[in-house]
């Protein structure tokens, strides 16, 4: 359970860009400690060595930073079929990365995300941004987009956490 003051490892899972962001409090103000995006590209290898850099980055993450929770977006596809399932794939690797460390894991759809960041589930990508800029108390925007979601994601846990 979360209680105020712990770190939360958001992840916005992707195959060749995966955000994150390392949140938590410093009195009762929430922080961000940490953001980026892990990068695998064709050149790094095929599809076993990409998901290797996703976990052994997440592994790290979690080892450095000891959140007590991770925060996943929960993933909806209707096209491409090839990338919903590498994507599927780097989650599933995110997830045993976070088991392996007996750390739970929270997942939430876009619109939860955009609810818990702006009030409204309809928010665009920049009203998100802005947002997390000014609650995180950030001197810029979090670049690039994929870290700007794992913080968004994290955050969103800590607000619906605070709530429940």
């Amino acid at each position: 359970m979360y209680t105020g003051n712990e770190k939360i490892l958001g992840i916005d899972p992707g195959y060749a860009r995966c955000g994150y962001g390392v949140i938590g409090k410093e009195r009762n103000i929430p922080v961000a400690y940490i953001w980026g995006c892990i990068q695998t590209t064709p050149k790094t290898g095929d599809s076993p060595e990409r998901l290797l850099i996703i976990y052994e980055s997440i592994e790290n993450l979690i080892i450095t930073y000891k959140p007590v929770c991770l925060v996943c977006e929960k993933l909806f596809f209707s096209r491409n079929t090839t990338t919903a399932m590498q994507v599927s794939e780097a989650r599933g690797v995110i997830i045993l990365a976070a088991a392996r460390h007996h750390i739970p894991v929270y997942e939430y759809t876009p619109k939860q995300v955009k609810l818990a960041i702006t009030g409204s589930g309809n928010a665009d990508k920049k009203q998100i941004q802005m947002m997390i800029t000014r609650l995180l108390r950030l001197s810029d925007i979090p670049k690039p987009d994929d870290a700007a979601d794992g913080l968004a994601l994290a955050l969103c846990h800590m607000n619906w956490m605070r709530t429940a």
